[in-house]
């Protein structure tokens, strides 16, 4: 029963559209109807016959009043009013249809000359095959004009009796039925293409929908986004405003590696609900990726922007039930008005992207509207964090390696990886302008793991005794797989663990977090040694040196080339390396540039330095050729 349903269903719709076609052309029409009555008028000239005159006449109103409406009908007629345009033509051809059959039949029957009577039957049979192929569209009307216009000739011919007329009439008789097949296999190849139309219409609509809607919250996608900016756009009144809502949930990466992306998906799909039910129905609701919905609504001001703001950010506080784990989010709000904030849709996108931006980067948990002047900064932020991304992927970062001298042989013990980033455009970026970029956004962690990846293979060719320092940001230890990530950086370098030192900061170990514990118990377990950075900048806690399993302390720069050196400096020099000594760790003091400073570090019980005295960062190419440098001079002093 469905599936008769969905045929008839079809055939309606097939029937609306191909009713609509005997309207499509109505030059056509126009054309043979002036043919049929000039031809009859012609024969009605010629013969002189009163009744030719009135058929001639009869057909050349007909004809008017077909292509009068042919023209106007279809412009004046609504979708719902198809019926009134086939009963319209059914009337107008079957008319037209038995008037010319009629004059045909006559000319015949009146023994006219010979050339009129071909003349009219000639054009009446013409018309009635040819519109066999016209009207094919509405086989009903296709072949009722056939029958019409054969149906006088015949009886025509079977009155005026004879071996000819009988066999014409025979021949119009069979012409029947096999113009018939013909009209049917026609409208059926019609019927079966337009209802694969509507199919493939149907699909690519489907389809449509599908590209623009996101799988997991059911909401727009980004694709669903632009478009829905644009109808927004499009439909906006002059003196109305937009308000966009570009909304990040915060810590949800958490959630993802505490609890797995199925749980994941389910918050998200939670919090898209949410919204919806929460918003007007009018209003775009969007997941932008990832962890990022973007909502669109018309406002009547910024302090109805601030409601909705509050609202959203009630919806995504109150806490989530799922599978007896109860999860609290939160969310960074950026907004922006259009048209105070941007004219077009790339505009008001931007400018809430950087009131996220700074909503974020304000400490998170709130809303912010955008303001021109965070434009400046924010903006050279933002694009230092893409390009940040892309230089990733384009090889533009480098390392360059900083020697770490011993300062009683002078021999290179250890070589400290830095990065480099030549911009194509803007030349040489240095690392203070992007590091804190790269640890706010989040790019800290693929840019550790890249270099430590990069340095290892570099580290990989030097001699056995030299090893390699490599910093790495409490972000990137704290990220999931920390430890995973360098092991693997050692396995596919073929470097010993033994040579890699890893370099933290104190600030590392202010919260006492299992996530950092396991990081150094797995890595100090199969031979990687760890160094205390920056000592003396921070709090400076004995207590990181008896808990942790440092085996290097890096004393900072400003207790060397600082503008407080003095007797006091050193006299904390004396100290940490007598402690050093004592607990079996060597102490590097960094900064050096003078030899006066290399003597005092030297003499107040330091074991190693770095600076520019002994070196810049160099590239890989020459830290190579530094060591076989030394290699030669160790071997000639040897020999001589």
């Amino acid at each position: 029963m469905p599936h008769r349903e969905g045929t008839d269903a079809l055939s309606d719709r097939v029937r609306m559209l191909l009713v609509r076609t005997l309207y499509t052309q109505p030059t056509s029409l126009a054309i043979g109807a002036a043919n049929g009555a000039i031809s009859s008028a012609v024969a009605a000239f010629l013969g002189g016959e009163r009744l030719l005159f009135i058929l001639a006449a009869a057909l050349t109103a007909v004809a008017i009043a077909r292509v009068a409406m042919a023209f106007y009908l279809p412009a004046h007629t609504g979708s719902g009013d198809v019926r009134k345009l086939e009963i319209a033509y059914e009337v107008g051809a079957f008319a037209y249809s038995l008037v010319l059959g009629l004059v045909a039949a006559a000319t015949m029957l009146m023994e006219l000359p010979v050339g009129i009577e071909l003349l009219m039957v000639a054009n009446a049979l013409g018309y009635g095959i040819g519109i066999c192929a016209r009207n094919a569209g509405r086989p009903v009307i296709a072949l009722g004009q056939l029958l019409l216009v054969v149906l006088p000739i015949m009886l025509a011919c079977i009155m005026l009796g004879g071996l000819a007329m009988v066999l014409l009439a025979v021949n119009l008789l069979l012409l029947l039925p096999a113009m018939s097949s013909i009209t049917l296999n026609v409208f059926k190849v019609l019927r079966e293409s337009i209802a694969e139309a509507e199919r493939s219409q149907a699909l690519a609509e489907r389809m449509q929908v599908l590209a623009r809607t996101d799988v997991v919250t059911g909401l727009a996608n980004r694709a669903g986004l632009n478009h829905a900016l644009v109808e927004a756009l499009v439909d906006l009144p002059a003196e109305a405003a937009l308000g966009l809502f570009w909304i990040d949930l915060d810590r949800f990466k958490e959630v993802n590696d505490l609890l797995g992306h199925q749980t994941g998906d389910r918050v998200l799909a939670e919090i898209g609900r949410r919204l919806r039910a929460t918003l007007p129905a009018g209003d775009t609701i969007a997941r932008f990726g990832g962890d990022e919905f973007v909502i669109c609504t018309r406002v009547a001001d910024k302090h109805a922007c601030e409601k909705i703001a509050a609202l959203v950010q009630d919806e995504i506080t109150r806490p989530i039930g799922l599978d007896g784990e109860r999860l609290e989010m939160q969310a960074s709000i950026g907004i922006a008005c259009l048209p105070d904030d941007g004219k077009d849709a790339d505009a008001l996108m931007k400018a809430a992207d950087l009131a996220l931006y700074r909503a974020k980067a304000n400490g998170k948990n709130q809303a912010c509207f955008f303001d021109a002047t965070m434009t400046r900064e924010l903006v050279r932020r933002r694009e230092i964090e893409a390009e940040l991304r892309l230089a990733l992927q384009r090889d533009e970062l480098s390392i360059f390696f900083q020697p770490i001298v011993d300062l009683e042989t002078g021999r290179i013990r250890t070589f400290e990886a830095l990065v480099r980033w030549f911009h194509p455009e803007k030349g040489e970026l240095k690392p203070d302008e992007f590091i804190p970029v790269a640890e706010e956004s989040g790019v800290i962690v693929a840019l550790g793991n890249w270099i430590t990846a990069q340095a290892a293979r570099a580290a990989a060719q030097w001699p056995a005794d030299v090893t390699l320092a490599v910093n790495l940001s409490p972000l990137q230890i704290k990220a999931p797989g920390a430890a995973v990530g360098i092991l693997k950086a050692l396995k596919e370098a073929q470097l010993d663990p033994a040579r890699l030192e890893l370099e933290v900061t104190e600030s590392l170990f202010l919260e006492d977090s299992p996530v950092v514990r396991s990081f150094v118990e797995v890595l100090s377990k199969v031979g990687v040694q760890f160094a205390l950075d920056d000592f003396g900048t921070g709090y400076s806690s004995l207590a990181y040196i008896h808990n942790w399993p440092f085996s290097k302390i890096k004393v900072d720069r400003s207790f060397v080339s600082g503008p407080h050196v003095g007797r006091k400096s050193d006299a904390i020099i004396r100290a940490v390396s007598q402690m050093a000594a004592t607990l079996d760790m060597t102490i590097v003091a960094e900064g050096l540039e003078t030899i006066e400073q290399v003597q005092a570090v030297r003499d107040a019980g330091c074991t190693l330095g770095q600076g520019f005295y002994f070196s810049r960062a160099v590239p890989d190419y020459l830290a190579a050729m530094l060591l076989a440098q030394e290699h030669h001079t160790h071997i000639k002093t040897q020999t001589g």
